[in-house]
């Protein structure tokens, strides 16, 4: 099943994005949105959720602009993939009750992705769903994991197994806070970016090609929460069209997941494993759909000009392969990708037979 989405042109002006149960708010107007909901709104009390990082490099920046009549905590996590489970859910739940949280409480989650998945699917489980805004503080947050209303956290080592999909009242991107990221961060969101240039936008896709900075793109990042919302809006709970947003994501996970269980393997961000993954999943969309051998190349060249290669040995191809039955799109015992036949021309649904997925691997460690 192949779809085609209506172009959505390179943002200009910071205007605020809407989506039927949220709206996304840019730069110097986000937090003028968010003091005047939080004085409209009687919330009983104010949970600001974050990490270690958050905690020391963004919530100065954050907090000292909050205007708000309710009672502020802050409730800090430990940061990092290997933290996104149901045990320290349980903890924060356990903080919430102690506080005196109820279900008029509003809890705003300042940090990544990590984070912002979490701890959305605290606050949508909590007392059974308390109020949220999202404060992504990453460039793959404020591209990806913060917008949509998917909130989650891993089962092991498996990615993203549990959760919901309830979207937050509002979302905050503030660009200010990649000033306190390190190259490698914003080289993990920038994946991301690229992902939504290949499944939408093929100018959008030739300008990305062509960056080779991480810093200065607020008007780059508005574009691509564009294209996600226009998928959001169509396809809220991931039916059909919104499948497209997992092209890479697929064996990107997988290897994501076999790199976070298996300690002799250097841990990937989740922008880096998808990275390998969409030139994976772009040799076996020529494979499979139509994509021109030449543009699988144009992918691999592009990712392999910002991201390092990762060597994988054939018993890592073979676990890597073993992880896909865990993936959230399958059904009826079937892993299904979501691939390109062009660039902006997404396919859906696709079966892949293992001996193409090997040869992609094959593809990848090639010169």
């Amino acid at each position: 099943m192949i779809f085609y989405l209506y172009f959505v042109p390179i943002a200009r002006i910071m205007k605020s994005i809407k989506t039927p149960n949220s709206i996304v708010h840019f730069s110097d107007i986000a937090i003028e949105k968010l003091n005047d909901h939080l004085l409209e709104t009687d919330y009983s009390s104010v949970f600001i959720i974050v990490d270690e990082n958050t905690h020391e490099h963004c919530l100065p920046l954050f907090l000292p602009k909050v205007v708000s009549q309710s009672t502020i905590e802050i409730i800090e996590l430990e940061s990092g993939e290997e933290n996104k489970n149901i045990e320290t859910c349980t903890q924060v739940w356990s903080v919430l009750s102690e506080l005196g949280a109820d279900r008029k409480s509003l809890m705003i989650n300042l940090g990544g992705g990590v984070l912002t998945d979490m701890g959305g699917f605290i606050a949508a489980t909590f007392k059974r769903g308390i109020q949220f805004i999202n404060v992504p503080t990453t460039l793959l947050s404020m591209v990806d994991a913060s917008v949509g209303g998917k909130t989650g956290i891993d089962l092991g080592a498996l990615k993203n197994q549990i959760g919901v999909i309830t979207e937050p009242e509002m979302v905050l991107i503030m660009p200010e806070f990649l000033n306190t990221l390190e190259e490698r961060q914003l080289k993990s969101g920038f994946a991301e970016m690229l992902k939504h240039g290949l499944i939408q936008n093929h100018e959008y896709w030739k300008i990305l090609s062509k960056t080779n900075h991480y810093r200065d793109l607020s008007a780059l990042i508005k574009t691509s929460v564009e294209i996600k919302a226009a998928v959001v809006i169509e396809d809220p709970t991931e039916q059909h069209l919104r499948k497209m947003l997992n092209f890479g994501h697929t064996l990107g996970h997988a290897i994501e997941s076999y790199c976070l269980e298996n300690k002799e393997i250097k841990t990937l961000l989740h922008g880096e494993a998808i990275a390998i993954g969409m030139i994976l999943e772009g040799f076996i969309s020529y494979k499979t759909v139509g994509l021109t051998q030449e543009t699988a190349v144009e992918i691999k060249n592009v990712f392999n000009a910002h991201f390092s290669k990762v060597h994988f040995m054939e018993e890592d191809i073979n676990q890597c392969i073993d992880y896909l039955k865990f993936d959230k799109k399958n059904s009826h015992g079937e892993v299904k990708f979501a691939l390109l036949s062009n660039i902006g021309a997404p396919a859906i649904d696709i079966l892949v037979q293992e001996e193409t997925i090997r040869e992609a691997f094959s593809f990848y460690l090639e010169n």
